[in-house]
């Protein structure tokens, strides 16, 4: 549990700021992905949350998922989930791979909303 921890800290060091400049979030996760040997699942904008306002997944096959939030105020929030939200986020990871004809097509916004709210249930992203 403590190695998960620490592994867990130095992930979202890696999505920090490099010399106080502000990336966009996209190249941030992006970045991550690609230094922990993962790969983007999807990144979303969450519209209608308070305090969320993008999420992502970064995929690292059978060892799991971990879920990005940015919040209002630019902050990088992180965090490894469980299988219960593996339905959720296939279907966000699904809609991020299909075209972009597909993609205006489809609402995606309430699947996001839902797996923030299964998140936060599970004690991830609290409301602040």
């Amino acid at each position: 549990m403590v190695a998960e921890h620490v592994e867990l800290a130095l992930f979202e060091q890696s999505l920090g700021n490099i010399e106080g400049l502000n990336r966009p979030f996209c190249d941030r996760v992006a970045d991550a992905a690609e230094k922990t040997a993962g790969s983007v699942l999807f990144d979303v904008r969450v519209d209608g949350d308070t305090c969320v306002q993008r999420m992502a997944a970064i995929g690292y096959g059978e060892t799991g998922t971990a879920i990005i939030v940015m919040e209002k105020d630019g902050h990088l929030r992180c965090a490894s989930i469980n299988g219960d939200t593996a339905v959720l986020v296939a279907e966000l990871a699904a809609w991020n791979a299909s075209p972009l004809r597909e993609q205006a097509r489809v609402d995606h916004r309430g699947t996001a909303s839902l797996l923030l709210a299964k998140l936060r249930r599970s004690g991830h992203f609290g409301r602040l």
